[in-house]
Formats: structure tokens, C-alpha cells, sequence
């Protein structure tokens, strides 16, 4: 069984680092709150060895990854305290082993690649970076049919990156030297890649900000539709976390989807008031759909049919 030392590690690391995903996390049962403090504190040692990188050769990365992966499969021992324990959640709840070696080989794409020239090479990189998380966190929830459970959380988990991709575009360049929105939806607005390197927000670099973040809001109406085939114990914290993550969405128009000059963050005030607000509203429906349309940032009837495709040029302001 996982020890109490190595719950305290992955809850530690989940509180620092994941502050948005951890407010949905704290109302999951406790069945399934723990098991997700120890998947994201994996996911999160797992990612660091791209993301904290600087000065570190690609091949010790490389390697770096492939003993995570040795370890986290079985195949070798570990005194990794979070490597260990989501070895053991593993085995525990059936999570797939080619789940966890498609969220490795997502990881090890960040050591050289940094730029997406189109959006079906950055839903690639997802299928391991967060259709892959959304898998992992189904099969710990332990759905009555998993079958139709999978394919919207695979939705869920690319619109919750997608959301930390747009919201994150000055710091990733900055940062990291990655750029994660399609080029091809850049230059369709007459914007370039210099254009985010200099962390300039030319108006074209806005309209195509603008642009992915309609695609987002899609993948978020067909996650959400999704949660319904969730334990029932389970709907509410997911409902919870979509609402969070989506409201970085209001915080984007409000700069005029200029995210290259800052990074928008949710206070604490507002996440609070986010998860009282689902609350309420749930505790009269449990359709999550009607309350995430009630309570989120994410446009529904006829708001969500306006504007331009991703990729077509908007009319001018």
C-alpha cells in the first residue's frame, strides 16, 4: 500500500504546483484524492525533467525519463517515493502501461520540439501530455462503464491544456523557448513566430490567441458532456475543476487576449467564490452540463456559434 510518507511527498508537490487542479482535487472522495495526489505528483516529476532543464544535455534527460519509466512500469526498484507509489497505483487500478509510456514519450518530445506548426501535430503531443492524464484519472475513479467514460476525458484533459497553453504563451517563450499555439493559426492572422519570440502582442498574434481559445471552448462542452458517466461521488470535483480552468478564459478577454506580456491567475478569492457557485447550483441539478453552462466562463447557444473558425482571419476591430 502506498505509506503515509509517500502520500505527504505527492500531496506536497500537488499543493505547490498544481494550485487550480488542487481545488477540485480537495472535494474528490477519498478514494480517489489520494490516488490523485500521487498521479499528479508523477506527472509532475515526470514533466520537470523537460521543464527544469537548463544546462542539462538532452541524452541525460533522455535517460533521466527512461529510468521514470523503468521504475514506474516495475521493471526496476526504486527509493522515489512518488515513482513508487504510483507504481503500485498502477498495478492497483489496471491503468494501462501503454497510457503511462505515451505520457512519458509526450514528455520526451519537449527535450527537442519546440514549435507546433499545426493543430493536429499539438493534438499528438496531447494524446500523451493530456488525453493520457484524463485516461489515468478515469480508470482511478473507477467508472461503471469505462468505455464511454474515456473518449470525453481525453476532451476534458486537452482542454485543460490547451487552456494552460494559451494562458502560458509569454511564459513558455520566455521560460522555455516553446511556443504551443499552432503556427499555422498564427500566420493565418499575418503574425509570426518572432512576433511571440519578442513578446510583442501584435494584433495578429491576439485574433489567433483568440482563435484557439474558441477551438478550447468546444473540447470543454464535449469533456463536460462527459462527466455524467463518472461515479457519481466523482462528478462533482471534475465539474469543479473544469469551472477553475475555464475561467482563465474571462481573465483572457479581459487583456484582449494578450497572455505574451503576462501570465492571468485565478486569485484565491475567485476560486473559492467559483467552487461556492458550482456548489450551489449543483446542489439543485446534477446535470454537470446545465451547471457548467450556469456557472463557467465558457460561452453556450448562440454565444458559442459566433466569431471565426480557428485558422480564419476575424473581422477586423
Amino acid at each position: 500500500m502506498v505509506d503515509d510518507s509517500q502520500l505527504a511527498r505527492s500531496k506536497s508537490i500537488h499543493k505547490q504546483t498544481g494550485k487550480t487542479f488542487y481545488y477540485g482535487t480537495r472535494v474528490l472522495p477519498t478514494r480517489v484524492r489520494e490516488a490523485t495526489y500521487v498521479l499528479y505528483a508523477f506527472f509532475r516529476v515526470a514533466d520537470e525533467v523537460v521543464d527544469d532543464a537548463a544546462g542539462v544535455e538532452p541524452a541525460v534527460q533522455r535517460e533521466e525519463l527512461d529510468s521514470i519509466r523503468e521504475a514506474v512500469l516495475g521493471r526496476t526498484d526504486t527509493d522515489d517515493p512518488v515513482l513508487a507509489a504510483f507504481s503500485e497505483l498502477r498495478e492497483r487500478y489496471g491503468i494501462p502501461d501503454e497510457e503511462v509510456e505515451t505520457f512519458l514519450d509526450a514528455m520526451a518530445t519537449d527535450i527537442e520540439k519546440s514549435r507546433y506548426h499545426s493543430y493536429e501535430e499539438l493534438e499528438a503531443y496531447m494524446r500523451g501530455s493530456a488525453a493520457a492524464v484524463g485516461v489515468m484519472m478515469t480508470y482511478v475513479m473507477e467508472p461503471d462503464d469505462i468505455e464511454a467514460a474515456l473518449p470525453r476525458a481525453r476532451r476534458l484533459g486537452e482542454a485543460f491544456q490547451m487552456t494552460n497553453f494559451i494562458r502560458d504563451v509569454g511564459e513558455d517563450i520566455a521560460e522555455r523557448d516553446r511556443i504551443y499555439l499552432p503556427l499555422d493559426t498564427v500566420e493565418s492572422f499575418g503574425a509570426t513566430a518572432a512576433d511571440i519570440e519578442n513578446r510583442e502582442p501584435t494584433e495578429g498574434v491576439r485574433r489567433a490567441i483568440e482563435s484557439e481559445l474558441r477551438r478550447t471552448e468546444r473540447l470543454y462542452r464535449e469533456g463536460v458532456a462527459g462527466i455524467e458517466y463518472l461515479p457519481e461521488d466523482c462528478q462533482f470535483a471534475v465539474l469543479v475543476a473544469a469551472v477553475l480552468y475555464a475561467d482563465h478564459h474571462r481573465l483572457f478577454r479581459e487583456r484582449d487576449y494578450d497572455t505574451v506580456t503576462a501570465t492571468p491567475e485565478l486569485s484565491r478569492r475567485r476560486k473559492l467564490s467559483l467552487v461556492v457557485r458550482t456548489r450551489w447550483h449543483w446542489a439543485w441539478n446534477k446535470d454537470p452540463e446545465a451547471v457548467f453552462a450556469k456557472v463557467s466562463a465558457i460561452p453556450y447557444g448562440d454565444a458559442s456559434l459566433s466569431g471565426a473558425e480557428p485558422g480564419a482571419p476575424s473581422p477586423a476591430r
